[in-house]
């Protein structure tokens, strides 16, 4: 048996992309670097650590040189084969999933066909918003109407979701989830959403309505991959933020929801210190959601030197035949036009005693790559859709 890492600790920069990919143009996303682009626009980005990592090797980042053969660890980029720009397309194909038939998104709300079915099919009252919004931003909108009207409240995002916020005094728990099932039976075929999402909250009024942490998604079901190879084999699977919710709980034996980026690192933090043998899988959701969507330069920038300074804590926790990879599912440049993700490659730096420090890796054709090189580090049979290894070129 060839000599096989105990830990992979996989942490998704989500959106933190690297440069437009070639058929950026297809998406309208030519000229989209999030890296770059949000390096000059800032003046400088001072990431040192992932610096050392090699980040500056791929992408010109005023503040982060080039550390070339220098670099500690291995840097390469990773290209989006899936025709999608959004969380469960890239983190799909990283696990070794094919995406032949992209998840649907409503860039203009959606068709009055599906809020008709919906309305019949749940016995609703009619509902209220059908656009994409920010979900704090449109419960402070509508929820006084919602509570006085009863209809629910439908919003969309960039990312392929249909979701619902009710008060929970409104609507309670049960029945907002049944109308979540309803709406994921209707989300099927060519309108193949990739999550429904229950956004519940409370309030008396605009000015006191929160959300609740009762969210709850309906994602489609994935076919084997990564996370179940890993957990067939014994091996614990560790789930940070979001993760959970993107597989449906395959695979995953520990989880951890986290509202931002503190309590994320914090919970791998908490799950490098529990010593299991396997893979901790860590989403870190600010730069998307926060910042990205937001077009705040300054806010992406500072919380990506947030997660920098913290970088030496889950370094200073591994142990020596543990692997740390730092990558992003797609792009979401913070001065692009627009509030969309951004097609692009994605950085794919991996750090740890059992990897070369200077490799270059290269473009790797296939996030799916990412998914059979973790399997191959775990000595875990790897059976993905696609996705060829390189392990052999990181080890020592």
């Amino acid at each position: 048996m060839r000599e096989s890492a105990d830990r992979v600790i996989l942490i998704v920069l989500d959106s933190v992309g690297a440069g437009a990919l070639p058929d950026a143009a297809v998406f309208g996303d030519v000229g989209s670097n999030t890296l770059g682009n949000l390096a000059r626009a800032r003046g400088q980005l001072n990431l040192p650590h992932l610096g050392k990592m090699g980040l500056g090797n791929l992408v010109a980042l005023p503040g982060t040189p080039a550390t070339g053969a220098d670099a500690v660890g291995a840097a390469g980029l990773m290209a989006t084969v899936s025709h999608g720009k959004d969380t469960m397309t890239g983190h799909w194909e990283m696990v070794g999933l094919r995406i032949d038939q992209p998840f649907r998104t409503y860039p203009e709300g959606f068709p009055a066909e599906l809020i008709e079915r919906f309305v019949k099919e749940t016995g609703v009252p009619g509902i209220l918003g059908n656009t994409v919004a920010s979900g704090t931003e449109i419960i402070q909108q509508l929820g006084e109407e919602h509570m006085r009207t009863r209809k629910p409240i439908i919003y969309t995002s960039a990312d392929s979701v249909w979701q619902i916020a009710a008060h929970e005094e409104i609507y309670p728990l049960p029945e907002l989830y049944r109308l979540c099932e309803v709406a994921r039976q209707i989300l099927q075929g060519e309108h193949r959403v990739g999550r429904v999402i229950a956004r519940p909250f409370l309030g008396t009024s605009a000015a006191t309505f929160k959300r609740t942490a009762n969210r709850h998604d309906y994602a489609l079901e994935p076919d084997p991959m990564l996370l179940d190879f890993v957990r067939c084999a014994g091996l614990a699977v560790q789930a940070v933020g979001k993760i959970e919710d993107i597989f449906v709980g395959h695979g995953i034996t520990e989880s951890t929801k986290t509202a931002n980026n503190q309590q994320g690192i914090d919970a791998t933090l908490a799950y490098l210190r529990s010593g299991k043998r396997g893979m901790i899988f860590t989403n870190l959701v600010d730069f998307d959601m926060h910042y990205g969507h937001r077009r705040d330069v300054e806010g992406y920038a500072a919380a990506l030197e947030y997660f920098d300074n913290r970088l030496p804590e889950i370094q200073g926790l591994m142990g020596d035949t543990d692997v740390l990879i730092i990558t992003a599912d797609h792009g979401n440049d913070p001065t692009f036009p627009g509030t969309d993700h951004t097609r692009e490659y994605v950085p794919l730096l991996m750090w740890g005693k059992p990897v070369k420090d200077g490799l270059d890796l290269g473009v790797r054709p296939s996030l799916a790559d990412l998914g059979a090189t973790v399997a191959d580090l775990l000595n875990v049979p790897w059976q993905g859709q696609q996705g060829t290894s390189f392990a052999t070129r990181l080890r020592r």
